[in-house]
């Protein structure tokens, strides 16, 4: 699939130089309008919407909520991840690149952060039903994420009749800014608690890109608590199967609480793995 307009190098660069850094320093975030040109966001319009009739999305979680609990209330979208080297998915990763080439040129340029890797891109829908997702923080909690980035695909979209708009309460600030959901409009700004946001209710169908940029030491952090929180898990469930086992027996005294071995100490079995 031929992508017939082409965004040189020196283009991003002067997006990421003009636009995108100085904007973000001063206001926090910053929209670019036309990234791609009309015949590469149709291309990725098109692949979006496969994904969407091949049944590839599915229901979204909340910000926050933790894996295998499934919290839908307050927000409304069906949510796909995908690298972008997928079959099917050739032009989204053509978009990929090209934010990644831009954010790679204000990475050194947003107070000493160290950006070295990103998140897979979550293709989103609002199906148009009066879906949206209420207030939110992208990362509340120090997970790592830095800079959230979101392609629109939305034509001819007027915000009065069809909803959708993105609404940032900017930290500490006295006013909002919408945004609304434009075809081949760029929206990137903080992740973290500067830029509370939400998605007013969509009455039509709603297709949006994100990607998540990490700032590398705390997204290191993050793993490592993510790890000894999985450790101290292994832990207690292990104590918890040897009083079962205690009073299965009939003991008259619970097991001694003596420190692990190297063979049931989890982190112990982790380190050799």
């Amino acid at each position: 699939m031929p992508l017939t307009e082409q965004v040189t190098d020196a283009h991003l660069e002067r997006l990421a130089l003009e636009r995108v850094v100085p904007e973000l320093l001063s206001h926090g975030f910053c929209y670019v309008d036309g990234l791609l040109g009309e015949a590469a966001g149709d291309a990725v319009l098109n692949q979006v919407q496969q994904l969407h009739r091949d049944g590839a999305l599915h229901d979204g979680r909340l910000a926050g909520s933790v894996l295998g609990v499934q919290l839908r209330r307050g927000r409304g979208d069906k949510v796909a991840w995908v690298s972008g080297a997928e079959r099917g998915c050739e032009a989204i990763g053509f978009l990929l690149t090209l934010i990644d080439k831009m954010i790679s040129v204000c990475a050194s340029r947003l107070g000493g952060k160290e950006i070295r890797a990103r998140s897979k891109a979550m293709v989103a829908c609002y199906p148009g039903n009066g879906a949206g997702y209420v207030k939110h923080v992208d990362n509340p909690n120090g997970d790592g994420r830095f800079l959230t980035c979101t392609y629109y695909l939305n034509k001819n979209w007027d915000a009065k009749e069809h909803g959708g708009v993105l609404r940032i309460f900017p930290e500490g600030k006295a006013y909002v800014t919408d945004v609304h959901p434009l075809f081949d409009r760029l929206l990137v700004f903080w992740s973290d608690r500067r830029n509370p946001h939400e998605v007013q209710p969509s009455f039509s169908t709603r297709y949006a890109i994100t990607v998540w940029y990490f700032d590398s030491e705390e997204r290191a952090a993050a793993r490592r608590r993510f790890k000894d929180l999985q450790a101290g898990n292994q832990l207690g469930l292990m104590m918890r199967r040897r009083l079962h086992r205690w009073r299965g027996r009939g003991a008259s005294h619970p097991p001694s609480l003596r420190p692990a071995s190297s063979m049931d100490d989890p982190l112990a079995m982790r380190s050799r793995d």
